[in-house]
């Protein structure tokens, strides 16, 4: 009492409602909705489906149907009970009945007659990329000047074991051959690191150091041939050097000479001219040296400086692969003049569905390829190997 008197009046102690726990009848049947769906899963998760055996009855004395899979025969096996085999897509399936009553299955392949699809073991083109500056020894036979590249004894050529792969796609095609490599250390240092793996290397074989820089290219990606010096009209006035194959040279002369130059390199995919606009005009010089190429299998590549050059005909009446070039790139030594012949390779590989540039080792050259090629490639074009763009007769 004394603890109220100072209180006002009528605001004594409140007392708290008692709650009522309630329930609808909605909330019971969702609880109970749920705790049937749970149960069920429960049991489907711990016990086992029976396996359902869609083959007849075995002990049936009904003669068996026929499936679309095949005719389903019966076999008796001793003290194993009744067997039955059906062919399936495949497959063969056994179910034998053991003398307790249980069926075994067994699976077994299925023998495919002549009418079965066809595999094909298609060889693989181009040379692993780990292996790219290995040279493989299939493909290469000793000589006096050296080894020499040849067909394998399986027919395998250094044209396909060499090549660079390419995506196979119908669409603009353009292959860029850059020449003169192992001329000036610094210009070859300088292409092999900063121009991509999709454009074609020419070493030339009057080069120092070849075989170290081809590795270094290969290894990046690169493609490479082998330019072989060819007598000028203005010879010797103007001289390719040492090695060069000239039109009054006799045959074994010219040979030995191209062998030479062959030797002086590995893992290439073919011949490249280096000047020789007098010799591509010669058939009687040219030929013996196109044959030898072409039965090594090798493709030979014109870089197109001589109107008068007879590489194609001679080729196609041979059989052998090759290839011509479109535009020489840089016969203005300006990277701008460059670029707008790059771009005029592109308005013909447009209109012709690919082309075939071809410059040198320049520092203007590699700029303008570098910077052509990565613009090229945003706006679709595939930059092939050469290889990819020669006219390649199989054998």
């Amino acid at each position: 009492m004394g603890t109220d008197l100072h209180k006002p009046l009528g605001q004594g102690e409140r007392r708290r409602p008692r709650r009522v726990m309630t329930f609808s009848w909605r909330a019971i049947g969702s609880f109970a909705g749920v705790s049937i769906v749970l149960g069920l899963s429960l049991f489907s998760a711990l016990t086992p489906l029976p396996l359902r055996d869609s083959t007849p009855n075995l002990t049936s004395s009904a003669a068996p149907s026929r499936e679309a899979a095949g005719e389903i025969t019966r076999q008796v096996t001793d003290g194993a009970g009744l067997a039955a085999t059906r062919p399936a897509a495949g497959a063969n399936v056994e179910r034998t009945v053991t003398d307790n009553g249980t069926v075994v299955t067994k699976y077994s392949p299925k023998a495919r007659g002549n009418s079965g699809p066809l595999l094909i073991d298609t060889p693989r083109v181009g040379q692993d990329p780990r292996m790219a500056g290995t040279p493989n020894d299939h493909l290469l036979e000793d000589s006096p000047q050296g080894r020499l590249p040849t067909v394998g004894p399986d027919g395998l050529r250094p044209i396909d074991q060499y090549a660079r792969p390419w995506s196979g796609a119908r669409g603009t095609r353009i292959a860029i051959v850059v020449g003169g490599l192992g001329l000036s250390q610094t210009g070859t240092q300088r292409a092999i690191r900063e121009l991509p793996g999709e454009i074609t290397f020419a070493f030339a074989a009057t080069g120092n150091s070849l075989q170290r820089w081809m590795q270094e290219a290969r290894r990046d990606g690169h493609e490479i041939l082998l330019q072989v010096p060819l007598e000028p009209f203005d010879y010797p006035g103007n001289d390719p050097g040492p090695g060069t194959l000239l039109t009054t040279a006799k045959p074994d002369t010219n040979m030995a000479n191209l062998h030479q130059a062959m030797a002086s390199i590995t893992n290439y995919t073919g011949i490249m001219n280096y000047m020789g606009g007098r010799f591509l005009a010669d058939a009687n010089a040219l030929e013996p040296v196109m044959r030898d190429i072409g039965k090594r299998g090798l493709l030979f590549f014109d870089d197109g400086s001589s109107a008068r050059s007879l590489s194609g005909q001679i080729a196609k009446a041979i059989g052998m692969p090759q290839a011509f070039a479109d535009t020489q790139i840089d016969g203005q030594l300006d990277q701008q003049a460059i670029l707008h012949r790059l771009d005029e390779l592109e308005r013909v590989a447009l209109r012709k569905g690919s082309a075939i540039g071809v410059g040198s080792a320049f520092d203007e050259t590699i700029d303008a390829v570098r910077q052509w090629s990565e613009e090229a490639s945003r706006r679709g074009i595939e930059i092939v190997a050469i290889s990819a763009l020669a006219e390649n007769p199989q054998p």
